[in-house]
């Protein structure tokens, strides 16, 4: 199996790849795990990750280096899976609202913007530290040998927004319910970093690993 950690300038890329590495590990599976922006490792790949680290803008400008936000259009069209981690899992959205109006992929409806909510709930921004996951056993392959109410660790002030319900397969509560796993087709992604969420986020990598999507 071939997994290409897609590197376009953005944060957490050999932390993503070393937990990728361990999850290939336990599974027992002969992975080649690399941090790659070269169109033909991105375009022979099985599973990419879009890790994310900083503003939304920033990090949709890095997909335009080297022609990356249309290689990977080219990917989801051959059905090839894709993680996105924090600010990877938003520029799946349409925009996002940090430091301006931004295009996303546009994989999956919705927006990203700030947590008001939070906000006006009293809660401290950024939405830091472990938090509970919600979501129906079963609801899809990435959450198999989870339990609703096991805790992920989060770091964001922005949240998708205006999302189609059946994009979003697990939500945390802070203020409101916040996206934390959104899938559709052969993408999903996940608000929190599964690389710093201990065995939480070991079992998701290695469910991603072992997913057969339908594009």
């Amino acid at each position: 199996m071939r997994v290409v950690v897609i590197d376009y300038n953005g944060g957490n890329l050999a932390s993503a790849a070393q937990a990728t590495k361990r999850a290939a590990s336990q599974l027992g599976l002969n992975a080649d795990i690399r941090i790659s922006r070269q169109e033909s490792d991105i375009l022979s790949a099985d599973r990419l990750i879009l890790p994310g680290q900083g503003a939304f803008a920033d990090c949709a400008r890095g997909l335009e280096i080297d022609n990356l936000r249309k290689i990977l259009e080219q990917t989801v069209e051959k059905g090839t899976a894709f993680l996105g981690i924090c600010v990877g899992m938003q520029l799946m959205a349409e925009y996002g609202l940090e430091h301006g109006k931004t295009p996303g992929l546009g994989w999956i409806k919705g927006y990203i913007a700030p947590m008001s909510e939070a906000e006006e709930a009293g809660l401290r921004l950024p939405h830091m530290g472990w938090n509970e996951l919600n979501f129906t056993k079963g609801a899809h392959p990435l959450t198999e040998g989870l339990s609703p109410k096991d805790h992920a660790y989060f770091v964001h002030s922005y949240a998708l927004k205006n999302g189609a319900s059946e994009d979003i397969i697990a939500t945390a509560d802070y203020g409101s319910a916040v996206p934390a796993i959104v899938a559709r087709g052969c993408q999903c992604g996940t608000q929190f970093h599964v690389e710093k969420s201990q065995e939480v986020g070991l079992t998701i990598l290695r469910n991603f690993l072992s997913w057969a999507p339908r594009a």
